[in-house]
């Protein structure tokens, strides 16, 4: 294998009147032969490039008839070589095909479903073209968006605040999540696919249990909004505890009698390290243990949504079939991947009851909430015990629904969607550190280092602890 040469770059490209925003390459595609990529920029278009074969490149949305706005992130579906997901700070999510054209005149679409703060939309034209189908999730820019490991399930972060998991194939919401205040910026599944991790405008990295849908725990340790947060597949024993086998009922005492409850055995060494970076320009690393993913003493636990009592059992295995259109026959046949697994857990809440309702957006004079924010309202400044969150965080104070029933963050606080600090275990790094001079904008886990880049162009290695 040929040393490369650093001093060269592979490819260079100037794009002028617009700015490159997010990239993705291929990887499951990536060979000697071919390094496929996908670029998004800030007035909308996209275009697909390969590093290998210079001469392959295709622009979509150049006429920005499909979206006009930022391309806030880009990813190519998982084990596909054609089909890739786009989203914009309209707060849309498209679907495109590299291998169709995209119309010559703005897209007409058919609503195929919609949920709790989401639709669906499918392309009215009878000749394939870009895009397959449209989401309209949440209020306020989309800010990225994350694939299980298994490809199944597609977590989404906003600015409403809102974590949103969806099963891709069927386009059906599985849960939620509320930041503790301020949108979401950044999301990342475990390597099991057990949990969701968010950080957002609350200082705040969140841990979400994908299976009992609810917070499992927080992390205080910036100083500032965390734009990235990685989980490193490469530390710690992720498993899940294992159930003893029993005896069939009439080999374990007399017939009839009913065998004892399953010992269940958890090993003392499950833990999950996740890393996160901020615009404090600080790198966290956290250990998510066993004693705060099964804790001995329960926390003061968080009320269900009003009105909803604890009608947590027996619950549809959708939060959003409620209230759904009727689901095409064929939902989306771009991806060939099958139907969620029958041992599925239903989700640990409903939101049954405000299934057309959105989380309203905190507001306030123009550019008020960023700059008091930062000032003020760090994390820093409240105590374990805090309940009250920043002003902005309460929309404004309004305890009054619109017409249209937005649901009001003031309301959400202390539920199971959003609890509050003391309700859930709050973790402290393992480590904290100051590593660049601008804002931290990526990280990565490889399996000899930790890359991270930073808003001034830097792209450092690190090498991992110990």
């Amino acid at each position: 294998r040929q040393m490369l040469d650093l001093h060269k770059p592979i490819d260079k490209r100037i794009y002028k009147g617009t700015q490159p925003t997010c990239h993705d390459f291929n990887q499951f595609t990536a060979a000697a032969d071919t390094i496929a990529l996908l670029v998004g920029f800030s007035a909308g278009q996209l275009q697909y490039l390969d590093l290998v074969k210079k001469d392959t490149s295709k622009l979509f949305n150049e006429e920005r008839l499909i979206d006009k706005t930022k391309v806030t992130f880009v990813k190519w579906l998982p084990e596909t070589d054609r089909l890739f997901l786009a989203s914009h700070a309209s707060g849309h999510l498209y679907l495109y095909d590299v291998q169709q054209p995209c119309g010559a005149a703005p897209p007409q679409y058919n609503l195929l479903t919609r949920g709790e703060g989401f639709s669906v939309f499918m392309s009215k034209n009878k000749t394939p073209q870009n895009p397959l189908l449209k989401w309209a999730v949440g209020e306020g820019p989309l800010n990225e968006f994350a694939f299980s490991p298994d490809g199944h399930w597609l977590a989404c972060v906003s600015q409403d605040g809102c974590l949103r998991v969806f099963h891709f194939d069927s386009m059906l919401l599985r849960g939620m999540m509320k930041s503790y205040f301020g949108g979401l910026l950044c999301v990342c599944w475990s390597p099991d696919g057990r949990y969701v991790v968010t950080g957002g405008e609350d200082d705040l990295v969140t841990v979400w249990s994908f299976a009992e849908g609810r917070v499992v725990a927080r992390g205080h340790g910036h100083k500032s909004w965390v734009n990235a947060v990685a989980f490193d597949p490469f530390t710690g024993a992720a498993q899940p505890p294992q159930q003893e086998q029993q005896p069939p009922p009439e080999l374990n005492g007399e017939e009839g009698e009913e065998p004892p409850d399953p010992v269940v055995r958890r090993s003392p060494t499950v833990t999950y390290r996740f890393g996160s970076a901020g615009q404090d320009t600080q790198f966290c690393l956290w250990d998510l243990t066993e004693d705060v993913l099964y804790p001995r003493t329960t926390l003061s636990r968080a009320r269900p949504l009003a009105g909803l009592g604890d009608a947590g059992a027996g619950l549809p295995r959708s939060l959003s079939r409620s209230n759904s259109l009727p689901q095409p026959t064929a939902a989306p046949a771009a991806s060939g991947r099958g139907p969620p697994p029958k041992d599925t857990p239903p989700p640990a809440f409903s939101v049954g009851r405000f299934a057309t309702l959105t989380l309203q957006e905190r507001k306030g004079p123009l550019g008020e909430p960023e700059k008091e924010h930062k000032r003020y309202h760090s994390l820093g400044n409240i105590s374990r015990g805090g309940e009250k969150p920043p002003p902005h965080a309460a929309g404004g104070g309004t305890a009054t629904l619109p017409p249209r029933g937005r649901l009001d963050p003031a309301k959400v606080l202390g539920t199971a969607l959003c609890p509050r600090l003391h309700e859930v275990p709050l973790l402290e790094p393992l480590v904290c550190k100051k590593i660049a001079h601008e804002r931290l904008t990526v990280l990565l886990f490889l399996e000899d280092c930790i890359i991270t880049a930073c808003q001034e162009g830097l792209i450092c290695t690190w090498a991992r602890p110990g």
